[in-house]
This record gives structure tokens, sequence and C-alpha cells, in this order.
């Protein structure tokens, strides 16, 4: 089995980080969950991976795209991967 294109960096019992996990599965899209130190000094995986520190971080390799901040990457899903019939979502101007 390959391994899924989008990558979720989070933490256990981020509110936040559930926000992304409930529209990911939602949208009923694959993805590997990467939970990493709680400690906020100590999530270089997460620096490396998308510049800060803060959590939840998105990879989606798929697309390219290295995001984090759940609001934004609520839409970025909902646009990207959600229903082409609804509004606000991929392949709307």
């Amino acid at each position: 089995m390959t391994e899924p294109s989008i990558t979720l960096y989070r933490l256990q019992a981020c509110p936040y980080c559930e926000r992304v996990v409930r529209a990911l599965d939602r949208l009923d899209l694959a993805y590997r969950s990467r939970y990493v130190e709680p400690m906020h000094s100590e999530r270089n995986v997460v620096k490396r991976v998308s510049g800060a520190r803060s959590v939840p971080a998105l990879v989606d390799r798929g697309t390219g795209v290295t995001m984090s901040e759940s609001a934004n990457i609520v839409d970025y899903l909902e646009r990207t991967y959600g229903d082409a019939s609804g509004p606000g979502t991929a392949g709307a101007a």
C-alpha cells in the first residue's frame, strides 16, 4: 500500500488539530498523523517541515502545499478536495 500524500503534524488533545482531523475525515481523505513533542521548543520536526513550530501543520505532497493554522488548512482542504458542485470548493474562482 502506498503512503498517503497528506501528512498532519499534530498534538494529542489539541482542539485545533482535531478540527483538521474532522475535515480530513469528512472529506474521506487518507492521511498520516505524526504526533509531535508537546513542548513547543522541541518541535524541531515541524520547524523543518513548515518553518514554524506551531501545530497543526499539514504537508500535501500531491499538491506541494505545506501550511499551518487550522482555519487555513480546513479552507485549503475544502477548496482542493471538496465537492466541486458546492460553493467555495475546488474549481471556484
